[in-house]
């Protein structure tokens, strides 16, 4: 859930792992991932294990990635989209199985992950995942007259223009229908009427809608409230004390990515062993340390050792939390009703 470059280039400009002029015995493997989702010193280490080239290239939303791989314009071979848009592309036929003989490391995986996969991935044909977290609230709790427990917080007129809003369709719908105590995968169209109502309420309260730029200004005391990613939300946490977050009562979003590899891809085998790689726990606790989203990884998380860290519920929040969050599911034809309420929303005047 992470912020990227569109791929256009993949070939001209995004050799930037790939040890320039060195040969690799035993070929390469074309990963698309998002921006600023991994170590690059884990990239380097498997080129070097492996004596496999790695092709990086980034990707914004989901939504860039997709229509790449649809079309089969790139032969990426390892690609780490969102839980729904994993299961769009296995009900697409997008998708290879996996062969888990080649992937041992899915052992240190903890169950419960694989578990909820499922919702997405019947049987976890297709994908590992990678990274999770929810969608929540942070707040400058010098700034707000008293703890935020519930999403009625950012449709408060008195935090007007005070308030950073996701820039994202499914994240800023799901909110409001949420809030309205709907469910997030909604296919009822008068209740995304209400919702997309609801968001046009909202819209003289905000400051502006944003995802990675939440981060910054959250740090610096530029807003009170902000809607932000759990794992963004740990990194604020250690440059303001001042910040909090929270999954609201109502509920939220809590979302899984995870490697899959597409159908046309040319380097199957050479994918396995990257997400087997990235299955290693010491790999993934490097990972979880730079770039702070939740790791599914069991063996990973018994590594870590700031205790503060290890035991936060940010990271990773309790049974009671998740018990009240969704995992967004692919709608088909709805996903375009989603689409047009939020730009008419968006389109409206302050």
């Amino acid at each position: 859930m992470k912020k990227g470059l569109l791929a256009g280039a993949l070939f001209c400009a995004v050799m930037l792992f790939a040890g320039c002029g060195k040969e690799y015995a035993n070929g390469e493997v074309v990963v698309y991932n998002w921006g600023e989702y991994i170590n690059e010193d884990v990239i380097e280490m498997f080129e070097e294990e492996y004596d496999i080239k790695v092709v990086y290239d980034t990707f914004t939303e989901n939504e860039d990635m997709y229509p790449l791989i649809s079309i089969g314009e790139v032969n990426y071979d390892v690609v780490c989209p969102s839980d729904y848009m994993i299961n769009r592309m296995i009900k697409e036929d997008l998708l290879a199985e996996l062969n888990y003989d080649n992937i041992p490391n899915i052992k240190n995986i903890d169950p419960a992950y694989l578990k909820s996969a499922e919702e997405f991935d019947p049987g976890n044909k297709y994908s590992v995942p990678y990274c999770w977290g929810t969608v929540g609230i942070l707040y400058n709790k010098t700034m707000v007259d008293e703890p935020v427990t519930s999403w009625s917080a950012i449709f408060d007129e008195k935090y007007a223009k005070e308030i950073l809003m996701i820039d994202s369709v499914r994240d800023g719908m799901g909110i409001a229908l949420k809030y309205l105590g709907y469910s997030m995968n909604s296919l009822e169209e008068a209740q995304l009427e209400e919702a997309k109502q609801l968001l046009i309420a909202q819209r003289p309260f905000v400051q502006g809608y944003f995802v990675d730029e939440v981060r910054n200004k959250m740090i610096g005391g530029e807003a009170a409230l902000g809607v932000i990613y759990s794992g963004e939300a740990i990194y604020t946490q250690r440059e303001n004390e001042d910040l909090v977050y929270v999954v609201p009562d109502e509920g939220s979003n809590v979302w899984i990515d995870g490697w899959v590899i597409p159908k046309n891809a040319d380097n199957k085998e050479n994918a396995e062993k990257w997400i087997n790689f990235m299955c290693r726990e010491d790999i993934a606790l490097m990972n979880f340390e730079e770039i702070t989203y939740s790791t599914p990884n069991a063996a990973a998380r018994e590594l870590i050792e700031d205790a503060d860290i290890k035991n936060s519920t940010v990271a990773f929040p309790d049974e009671a939390t998740l018990e009240r969050c969704e995992t967004f599911k692919y709608l088909g034809e709805t996903e375009e009703i989603y689409l047009n309420k939020w730009n008419e929303m968006k389109a409206t005047q302050n």
